[in-house]
């Protein structure tokens, strides 16, 4: 009997705590999605949180693409990794515009840069949300034309691109 019974509340704890966590999480407005997308074949792994900024409409989903629009010239790479990774390398011609310093830096970018700019935003690959995040400021700040290169730097440079 008593193991019956400890075991009852030790379920009861664990079914309370669980609903708790659950509760918590949908309340939370960065609380983590239970559901996602994973599938890196698709683009930028997004968890789809509240507060999820993957616009799928902006990415270029393949380097060939990228290249092409490279190619044309009329179009400005932004870098939107940390300043060390982009003085380590960067996408030949990009410009640094790091998200997390995105207020320090926007007044400098205005001024080089009018908005009708037609934009690449990058970061390191499908796993990084940076330039996801970077387009959704800029497109707030009044930039017209932003897209995001779903690929990154990294297979950029793997694809023997150029980068500086």
């Amino acid at each position: 009997m008593p193991i019956f019974r400890i075991s009852r509340e030790i379920g009861t704890i664990l079914l309370v705590t669980l609903l708790l966590a659950v509760l918590g999480n949908s309340l939370s407005p960065r609380g983590i999605a239970l559901v996602g997308d994973w599938d890196t074949r698709l683009g930028v792994v997004s968890a789809r949180a509240k507060d999820d900024v993957v616009h799928r409409e902006l990415e270029i989903k393949n380097l060939q693409t990228a290249k092409a629009i490279f190619d044309q010239g009329d179009h400005l790479f932004v870098d939107a990794r940390r300043e060390a990774d982009y003085q380590a390398g960067h996408i030949q011609g990009a410009v640094s515009l790091p998200v997390h310093r995105f207020e320090e830096h926007i007044c400098d970018f205005w001024e080089t840069h009018p908005m009708e700019t037609k934009l690449v935003i990058y970061c390191s690959g499908r796993l990084c949300e940076d330039s996801h995040h970077l387009a959704q400021l800029l497109l707030e700040s009044g930039f017209q034309t932003v897209r995001v290169l779903t690929d990154g730097f990294d297979p950029w440079m793997d694809a023997g691109y150029p980068v500086e």
